[in-house]
């Protein structure tokens, strides 16, 4: 196996089992069915909380909402837990975790079968998430570098750039090669402008499932803003919510499929 392939195996592993949902989880607090609802309600009030779950006969098995307690004690506006409730285990990746989160907002964390903890948006704010995502951004742009060398030798993409954009890139790698980086045009290249050559490939737009060079223009912009906001510690949630969605549900099999499509250095279709 050739050793690009190799450490790119090791790098989707430590991606995808390096982090789960219970780095990001928090304890879902629990009142007992019999709770008085007033109690509960300013308990929630004060600590801002949208639900919280419901024990019965010691254990957790459903939840009630802030805004369904009107009177009497928890047990009257109990929610069980269901399959539309989307549980994910301990274990669960944190692209699992995106996708639960799309259908319901909130996403219950089963430890050893039982509902112990939760998620919401607010939790992807966190620092392990946060890693999660520059990581993915990073080997998403690290696959367009690998993807213009093989498919545009000879620096051929360059006819895709205006002047200026190409002699950033020129700069940028003289300054790199004084420092002792040796290292090529395009690995000088800033992340939209790797996007935009690859806009014009209609090959991998397709793999991407993307209907028009504008469709992925748009991808790549947003990627860039996620990318940015995550580098300055900005907020990510709610702005950037819909384009994490879309990437983690087409992240594993577009990265596996783009390694697959395009490791042997085909000559772009263009159009």
């Amino acid at each position: 196996m050739p050793w690009r392939d190799t450490q790119s195996s090791r790098l989707h592993r430590l991606f995808f089992e390096g982090f789960s949902a219970m780095d990001i989880a928090e304890p879902l607090v629990s009142f007992d069915e019999n709770a008085q609802v007033a109690d509960v309600h300013q308990f929630m009030q004060k600590k801002r909380f949208d639900l919280v779950g419901v024990r019965r006969n010691g254990l957790v098995e459903g939840y009630v909402r802030h805004e369904d307690l009107t009177s009497g004690v928890c047990g009257d506006h109990f929610c069980p837990f269901t399959p539309d409730d989307d549980l994910v285990p301990d274990t669960a990746n944190l692209i699992d975790v995106v996708k639960s989160l799309s259908i319901n907002q909130q996403c219950f964390v089963t430890i050893l079968d039982h509902v112990g903890a939760i998620i919401t948006l607010t939790d992807l704010e966190k620092p392990p998430m946060r890693m999660f995502l520059f990581g993915m951004i990073t080997i998403i742009e690290m696959t367009m570098t690998e993807v213009l060398r093989q498919r545009y030798p000879g620096d051929s993409w360059q006819e895709f750039l205006s002047e200026k954009r190409v002699d950033v890139a020129r700069k940028l790698q003289e300054e790199r090669n004084r420092r002792g980086h040796q290292v090529e045009l395009v690995d000088c290249l800033q992340f939209g402008d790797k996007g935009w050559i690859i806009t014009y490939d209609e090959q991998l737009r397709e793999s991407l499932g993307h209907k028009s060079r504008r469709e992925t223009r748009t991808a790549v912009k947003e990627f860039e803003t996620l990318r940015n906001n995550l580098a300055h510690t900005q907020e990510i949630i709610p702005s950037g919510w819909q384009r994490i969605v879309i990437a983690c549900s087409r992240w594993e099999s577009n990265l596996d499929k783009t390694v697959e499509d395009y490791h042997f250095g085909q000559k772009a279709n263009t159009k």
